[in-house]
Formats: structure tokens, C-alpha cells, sequence
């Protein structure tokens, strides 16, 4: 099938041999000589000649264009390829120029609008970048802002955007916090900020404030500082108030007026300055009655001297004590031993404690002891005999586990002070061991005396021949009548002197004192 430019090739072909047959026609008609017909009809062919060969040049000129174009569109497709870090441009195959030339002016289109979207959204992420990087003083995302980013460049760009704005909110809110807390905490200790960076976290705009982490980690440190004020202060007020409790005491303000201030400051914010100025009214109340109030004290310093066991000794040698010149700086040595006892006391509390019911064991288990002696024990049928004897036994059994005890806090106490533990002007455990040793001399001397008085009364029995009269109590198995008594008696006086008597009468060795083991420790 014959294309349709060459029929109208054809068909220019055709109207030009119709012309040039007219034009014969028309000069034959006219009768223009053969020379002149040969001159017209080379002007002809100079003419169409002349035209042919312009529109020829001018298509060359056309073609010349498009190869030019072709050549600019292919080096412009390769670099826009190579700044934009994709694949090269495959040309398709078999297209004409024209083809070839739209479509490669169309590709530098393309690519030249994703040049400048990309370089768009750089120029956008940059500028945020910088506007977090002022926030957060960091730096900036490391890319070349002049050079087209490629799209996975762009991706981590926006991944590292999306994280800086995540780790400002994380760090304002932190902030905002951090904030709050410091307000309070300087409204509670009645501070203000001094430093300009103190004055930029609390009364600056909360989006003005540089989030480095510099400057968290400084807010930090006065968050931390501000606390430790603040318990301080805490420390102090509580300080301040048992100081005021004591001089409620030492003053004797009525209940009344106690309870209304105590009132106030459980209504009110008790602060320090406030505590300050309660406890400056009352000391200088104290200072008008400087007497009572050292009387008072007084009495305080016995009741510690008797918890802390001093001895008589150690309560003269604090000499204020038997003074009759009250003035303010006597006031302030009983202050001062009274403190000084009160934290003494507070150190070793355990250890006083431990020796108070070590004491009233003590003096328990002695009543027991003796009532267990007391013959007249035997009349009580309230059932209180078996609760003292099972009392007395529970006592013998657990006070030398107490005295262990306290040999191992006495120690203790005296590895920390590098002296000797006294009690009531002795070493302690010599005290303890003295108790028993005196406790067991008394019980072998009231032994003895009853023996004794037992050989006496049975010595003038003997002599003067009287009944041996029992005590009028119930008797125990096993115990023989009076009857047989005095016949069993009677023999043995028959057959033995007065000498041996006394020897088969006598009571048995003496019980030996508790051991060592069991009562003395070593000092």
C-alpha cells in the first residue's frame, strides 16, 4: 500500500507537467518563437528549481534542529539521571526523530519536575530541621542542601524529622513537668529565681526555653537542689516544731492557746519563716522566765539521768545542775545536757531499754524468790501459787538469756565508744554479776539460819523434854506424823550424843553460787 505522501508526490508531479503543458498551450496560442518558449520554460524550471531546493534546505534545517534537540534532550536526560540517582533512560527502538524528540523532551519535563519537588521538599525539611535544631540544640540532618536528594535520602529526612519532633514532645513534656515541680518547690522554700537560667525555665514562655539536653540535665540538678532545700527545710521545721512542743512544756501554755496554733498550722502552710517567728515569741517568753522554765528542764535532765542509768558521780560533775545563779547561760547548759542526754538516750535506746527490763525482771524474779520462803504462801487457794512458781521458773530460765544479750549490745556499745559500759557508777556486767552473787549469798544465809534454828529448837526439846510442834499447814505425801516423829527422835537422842545430833542434823553442804558462765561476763 503506497503511502500517502507519495501520492501526493505523485500528484505534484502531475500538476506540474499539466502546468508546463498550459503554459506551452497558452504561448503556442500567443505564438512566442521556439527561442523565447525554451528561455520562458527554463525561467520555469529555475523557478520551481529554486523553490524545491529552499524547501529542501529548510527541511535539512528542520532536521538539523531536531538532531540538535535530540542530542541537548539525551545529555539533559543523563545528568537529571544522574542528580536524581536514577536508572538511565532507555530510548525505545525504531521511533523517527520527531518521536524520538517528544519523547525525550517530555522525559526532561518529567525529571525536571521531580528535580524540583524534591529540591522543594528538601528546602521544607531543612527548614524544619533548623527550627527543631534551635529548640533542641542539636544539629542538622547531614545532607548537602545544594545537591537533588534521592528519594530514600528524602525518606530518612523525613524519618529524622518525625524522631526530633517525637523527642521534643518527650522533652517539653519533661520539661513542662520539671517546671511545675521547681514552681512549687520555690513558692514552698519562699524563693525566687536569682540566675538568668533560672529566670528563662520558671517566668520565660514555656516554647521560648532551649530543650538541649544541657539544659534538662541543669534543670535536673536544681530540681535535686530544690528538693534537698526542701527537705531540709522539712527537717528544720520539724526541728522547729518539737522545739516549740518543748517550750510549750517548759513555758506551761495553756492547753487553749496550744491547740489554736497547732490549728493555724495545720490549716496554713507552715513555713519556715513562720515556725521562725512562733519559736522566736516563745523564746523570748522563755528568756522573762528564765527560772521555771530551768526547773523544768531540770526535772527532764533526772528522768534521762535515771533512763541513761548515770550514777551519782556522773549527775555531779554537770555542775549547772546545783546552781542557784539562774541566769541565761545556766538556762543554756541545761539545754545543752539536755539535748546532749536526749540523743545519747536516742543512740542507744535499745541498749537502755534492754537493761530496764533486764532491771524489772530482776526485781521480780527477787519478790518471787522470797515469796516462794514465805510459809504463809500456803493459805492463798486463789490459784495464785502455781501462776508465781510457773512465773518464777519462766523468769530463771529467760533473764541469763537477757543478760546474753545485753553482753553482746555492752560489747557492741563499748567497740564504738573504746570505753567501758557503766551502770549506776560500775561496769554494768560486774553490777549483774554482783546481783546474783548477792542474790545466791542471801538465799544461803537464810538457809543457814533456818538449820540453825531448826538444831536450836530441836537441842531444847532434847533438854527440856517439849513437843516438837509442827506448823499448822497441810502436809506434803510421803511427810510423817508427829507421833512417829518424836518416837524416831526419841531413839536417836537415846543412842547419840549431842555432838552427833548436831552433825546428823546439820544441813547438807552449802549450794554453790550460780557459775560464771551464767552470770559474769568479761569486761
Amino acid at each position: 500500500m503506497r503511502r500517502l505522501s507519495e501520492i501526493h508526490a505523485a500528484e505534484s508531479v502531475s500538476c506540474l507537467n499539466k502546468a508546463l503543458n498550459e503554459l506551452k498551450d497558452i504561448w503556442e496560442e500567443i505564438g512566442i518563437p521556439e527561442d523565447q518558449r525554451l528561455q520562458r520554460t527554463d525561467a520555469v524550471h529555475m523557478h520551481i528549481k529554486k523553490l524545491l531546493d529552499m524547501m529542501i534546505a529548510e527541511e535539512e534545517c528542520l532536521k538539523k534542529r531536531l538532531l540538535s534537540s535530540i542530542e541537548t534532550c539525551r545529555k539533559e536526560v543523563a545528568s537529571l539521571c544522574n542528580e536524581l540517582q536514577v536508572q538511565e533512560y532507555q530510548e525505545e527502538d525504531g521511533l523517527t526523530m520527531l518521536q524520538l524528540e517528544k519523547d525525550l523532551r517530555t522525559q526532561v519535563k518529567m525529571m525536571l519536575k521531580e528535580k524540583s519537588a524534591r529540591q522543594s521538599e528538601l528546602k521544607s525539611l531543612i527548614q524544619h530541621d533548623q527550627d527543631l535544631c534551635d529548640i533542641l540544640c542539636d544539629d542538622l540532618f547531614p545532607i548537602h542542601a545544594e545537591r537533588v536528594p534521592s528519594q530514600q535520602q528524602l525518606q530518612n529526612y523525613r524519618q529524622h524529622i518525625n524522631t526530633r519532633n517525637q523527642e521534643k514532645e518527650r522533652r517539653h513534656a519533661e520539661f513542662v513537668e520539671m517546671k511545675r515541680q521547681i514552681t512549687v518547690l520555690m513558692e514552698d522554700l519562699e524563693q525566687h529565681p536569682d540566675t538568668s537560667f533560672e529566670k528563662d525555665a520558671v517566668c520565660e514562655d514555656e516554647d521560648a526555653f532551649c530543650l538541649s539536653v544541657e539544659n534538662l540535665s541543669s534543670l535536673k540538678v536544681l530540681l535535686h537542689q530544690l528538693d534537698s532545700r526542701k527537705a531540709e527545710s522539712e527537717a528544720l521545721c520539724v526541728s522547729i516544731r518539737g522545739r516549740i512542743a518543748e517550750l510549750w512544756e517548759m513555758l506551761q501554755i495553756p492547753e487553749e492557746e496550744r491547740e489554736r496554733e497547732s490549728l493555724m498550722q495545720n490549716t496554713h502552710t507552715s513555713t519556715k519563716s513562720r515556725l521562725n517567728a512562733a519559736l522566736q515569741r516563745l523564746e523570748e517568753l522563755k528568756k522573762k522566765s528564765i527560772e521555771r522554765v530551768i526547773h523544768t528542764i531540770r526535772s527532764e535532765i533526772v528522768k534521762f539521768w535515771e533512763k541513761c542509768y548515770y550514777s551519782p558521780e556522773q549527775r555531779q560533775a554537770f555542775t549547772p545542775y546545783h546552781s542557784d545563779d539562774l541566769d541565761e547561760e545556766v538556762l543554756r547548759e541545761h539545754e545543752l545536757e539536755l539535748e546532749r542526754l536526749k540523743q545519747d538516750y536516742a543512740e542507744h535506746s535499745e541498749l537502755y531499754d534492754a537493761i530496764s527490763t533486764w532491771s524489772s525482771n530482776w526485781t521480780l524474779y527477787q519478790e518471787l524468790e522470797k515469796k516462794a520462803t514465805d510459809p504463809s504462801r500456803f493459805n492463798n487457794r486463789g490459784g495464785n501459787l502455781l501462776k508465781e512458781e510457773k512465773q518464777r521458773v519462766d523468769l530463771q530460765k529467760s533473764l541469763p538469756k537477757l543478760e546474753k544479750s545485753l553482753k553482746a549490745q555492752i560489747d557492741q556499745w563499748e567497740a564504738t565508744h573504746c570505753k567501758e559500759f557503766h551502770g549506776n557508777g560500775q561496769p554494768f556486767l560486774q553490777y549483774v554479776e554482783d546481783q546474783w552473787n548477792r542474790h545466791h549469798m542471801e538465799k544461803e544465809r537464810e538457809k543457814q539460819e533456818r538449820q540453825m534454828k531448826k538444831i536450836k529448837q530441836t537441842e531444847e526439846d532434847l533438854l527440856y523434854g517439849t513437843i516438837i510442834r509442827t506448823p499448822t499447814k497441810r502436809r506434803l505425801a510421803g511427810t510423817p506424823t508427829p507421833g512417829k516423829a518424836r518416837k524416831l527422835t526419841s531413839r536417836m537422842c537415846s543412842s547419840t550424843p549431842n555432838t552427833t545430833l548436831r552433825s546428823i542434823c546439820s544441813s547438807p553442804s552449802l549450794r554453790p553460787p550460780l557459775s560464771s558462765s551464767k552470770v559474769s561476763y568479761a569486761v
